[in-house]
């Protein structure tokens, strides 16, 4: 009996139920192995990212704080599908949480894509007075809108900047007749259009080699991107530009989220915010820490001013298209943070 009662507290909690332990025994390993609550987190990146590094903290905070009440399992690198994916499964139960990017959200959130505006923020004090405060506040009330839950406190993706093999930008001229490669999106398209750029919709994964052929001469892309797709070895300059930042919300799906106890959630949303915060901090370092290690393979820096690449989109009538897309409302808590655009 002695190897059997082994064998049987290291089973599954399904196993519990079995007589050979005896009446009293079973539930008590039931309880003490399965939680009242499973959930699921699917984001897009590396497991390596800071995302999932203080995802998994996070987790395991939950999981103490609720006394093995809930478990939030994390699923990173497109595991349970991609983007498109995901957001179907989110909006149907079939995962719990998930982060997405404002940018792609907005196929369904049209507001959700404003934090990409392009040159809106010349810095991260001024992202965070934003999506902290009011403009954030309103997205997340467009997207409760659309049927989902969603955290307070936006999670960092990153600035973007422009990488080329042939000049660096220093100012918005740098960007006429520019061949630039650009994702399949009428923000980004639109943007360069105005600078009077050659942008291209080129799919990631044909990047590397479009810029090796010269097919195109840069591309634009947060430095962890940079890095990673080893971009630095057919691109001489990276220009500082930050014309774009992006950031992933926490999604939640609204039936599960209202399945929760009270304590439990709240529980839930101060642990998923916390580490929002912890990894914004760790994404800060890290990109301080890419540009000194891109500039040892090659890369060549610098940094242009902000004020002219904006007159520039204000002129060509850019500011003044997208505020009639997101309305009049979402445009005015922007410029509270941003300053005048259009």
């Amino acid at each position: 009996m002695s190897f059997s009662r082994r064998a049987l507290l290291k089973a599954s909690a399904a196993s519990a139920g079995s007589t050979l332990l005896g009446g009293l025994g079973a539930p008590l390993v039931a309880r003490a192995q399965t939680a009242e609550f499973t959930y699921k987190y699917a984001n897009n990146l590396p497991d390596s990212h800071p995302m999932n590094v203080r995802a998994r903290e996070m987790a395991a905070a939950i999981k103490a704080e609720t006394n093995g009440r809930f478990d939030l399992q994390v699923f990173p690198n497109n595991q349970l599908g991609s983007d498109t994916d995901v957001l179907s499964q989110i909006r149907s139960g079939g995962v719990e949480f998930f982060t997405l990017s404002g940018l792609i959200l907005s196929t369904l959130v049209p507001a959700a894509s404003i934090n990409g505006i392009g040159f809106a923020f010349p810095d991260y004090d001024t992202v965070w007075k934003a999506m902290d405060g009011g403009l954030g506040a309103y997205v997340r009330g467009e997207i409760k809108k659309a049927g989902l839950e969603v955290m307070d406190k936006i999670w960092d993706n990153g600035f973007r900047q422009t990488t080329s093999s042939t000049k660096p930008i220093n100012g918005p001229e740098d960007y006429k007749g520019f061949k630039i490669r650009v994702p399949v999106s009428p923000l980004w398209t639109s943007m360069f259009k105005a600078f009077d750029a050659a942008p291209a919709s080129i799919n990631f994964s044909e990047v590397y080699s479009a810029l090796q052929t010269r097919i195109v001469e840069g591309q634009e892309n947060p430095l962890a991107i940079i890095s990673t797709a080893k971009l630095y070895e057919v691109q001489k300059y990276c220009s500082l530009t930050n014309h774009m930042w992006d950031g992933f919300w926490f999604l939640a799906n609204r039936r599960a989220w209202s399945q929760l106890p009270e304590d439990v959630t709240t529980i839930v949303a101060k642990n998923v915010n916390a580490a929002a915060v912890n990894e914004r901090a760790d994404v800060a370092k890290l990109n301080a820490s890419l540009q000194q290690e891109l500039a040892g393979k090659g890369l060549v820096f610098n940094q242009p001013g902000i004020t002219p690449f904006r007159e520039k989109l204000r002129a060509a009538g850019f500011y003044a298209e997208w505020k009639g897309k997101y309305g009049d409302q979402a445009w005015e808590l922007l410029e509270k943070s941003v300053g005048k655009l259009s």
